[in-house]
């Protein structure tokens, strides 16, 4: 049987001897423009053993140079001196958020292989927004000649029925492999040891979610390739998996990479309809423009679409005033889309303007009010149309949507090794 999710050499420490608590960090891409906040974990986990030691915090990717020999140490050192591998296993986890919400996933590999995050791609695996191939090389730097990979890396699975977190659920009724707090009031984590029936089980119902009566039932398309696998969070981390296993090939030949660990990537599995996930707008602001003929703009690049998709509405805030534009016959699926295109021809040709992405309408209002400020406020996209979206028009516009708070994004606990002997 094709495997889909594979069972991987999971790494942990001993939690008898390890607090928990300061093991866990969170992802390295959140906090980007707050470095008190990675201040006060490393003061909170002073020489306590942490993943904190073996992850670069984006906030720093600019003194990676300087910093990536000691995460490189000390993984080295990890490996030697405190983890304990877990041979071909799987992790079922649940994460008790902020506002006590639970959240249930899947700790396993994926096949890069599988993987392709150009726009339009049609890999088992495929990107939700569009992928930045600028932010890709810093981040091959600091994994090039690592000897671990720790996930942060969310992927969904439209599983409506919720069939494969029901067969993953059982494990909780066996003791619990790690079971902690999290650092700075972000929740709590417990994950327990899947059965091999249970993977097994998981795979075969990946294959139904993959089949063609599935993709035609969902999406009305069964004649093309699935998409299994969508990547809700931690995009440009896979990618830059992928680009360095890329590198691999070229250096070793593809016959030796594709038995090379570095030939998979450990990933979280959610069911896209975990009811902890709430999908949010992420509404967009221009700055420094000229605001009636950014209006005017809009009104006419709205009159002048000639797609197929059904009309959108997009309210344009500025100053004290309001106003909502009608676009007939949008090229986009999603109206963030049309806002995007538009916004990114706009910044093109007017390179005195500027951009930024807001969360929360009353912000992106109160942004707006300024002279020379015009903010674009849309409808979000359901959970439903995600992989009907994604398949119809490709990635995702960047900043399409956001999934949850920074502190309940997903923290590193679990490990793989990467380097071959």
């Amino acid at each position: 049987m094709k495997k889909y999710l594979y069972p991987a050499d999971i790494l942990l420490p001993d939690f008898n001897k390890t607090d928990g608590t300061h093991w866990s960090c969170i992802a390295c891409d959140q906090y980007t423009s707050e470095p008190e906040y990675w201040e006060a974990v490393a003061h909170e986990v002073g020489d306590a053993p942490s993943t904190l030691k073996l992850i670069l915090p984006e906030v720093y990717l600019d003194e990676s140079d300087r910093r990536t020999p000691s995460i490189q140490h000390e993984m080295k050192k990890y490996m030697k001196e405190l983890l304990v591998s877990y041979p071909e296993s799987m992790i079922y986890l649940e994460r008790r958020l902020r506002d006590g919400k639970l959240r249930r996933g899947i700790v396993g590999a994926i096949d890069l292989c599988d993987y392709d995050f150009t726009r339009g791609s049609s890999s088992l695996i495929r990107a939700t927004e569009e992928t930045v191939p600028e932010r890709i090389p810093p981040r091959v730097q600091i994994r090039r000649g690592a000897a671990l990979e720790l996930p942060h890396v969310m992927l969904l699975i439209d599983d409506a029925d919720g069939n494969i977190m029901h067969i993953a659920r059982a494990a909780a009724d066996s003791t619990p492999i790690y079971d902690h707090g999290l650092m700075q009031n972000s929740g709590h984590v417990t994950g327990y040891l899947l059965s091999q029936k249970q993977i097994s089980d998981i795979n075969e119902a990946l294959a139904r979610l993959a089949s063609g009566d599935e993709m035609a039932a969902k999406y009305g398309c069964g004649d093309i390739a699935p998409l299994l696998f969508a990547v809700g969070d931690g995009n440009h981390s896979l990618a830059t998996a992928k680009a360095c296993f890329d590198e691999l090939k070229a250096k070793i030949g593809e016959d030796a990479a594709m038995s090379h660990p570095a030939r998979y990537a450990l990933v979280e599995l959610v069911d896209l309809y975990d009811a902890s996930l709430e999908f949010e707008p992420i509404y967009r602001v221009l700055f420094g423009v000229d605001v009636q003929k950014t209006v005017a703009a809009f009104e006419s690049y709205a009159a002048a679409q000639n797609g197929k998709a059904k009309p959108q509405r997009v309210t344009l805030t500025f100053g004290n005033e309001q106003k909502t534009v009608t676009i007939p016959r949008p090229t986009s699926n999603l109206a963030v889309g049309s806002v995007q295109d538009f916004v990114a021809a706009y910044l093109n040709g007017n390179p005195s303007a500027t951009v930024d992405y807001i969360h929360g309408e009353d912000t992106a209002i109160t942004l707006s009010s300024v002279d020379g400020a015009v903010g674009f406020i849309f409808d979000g996209m359901s959970k439903g149309e995600l992989f009907a979206t994604v398949i119809a028009d490709g990635a995702l516009p960047r900043k399409t949507f956001s999934m949850g708070h920074a502190c309940d994004k997903r923290f590193y606990t679990e490990a793989r090794r990467i380097l071959s002997d």
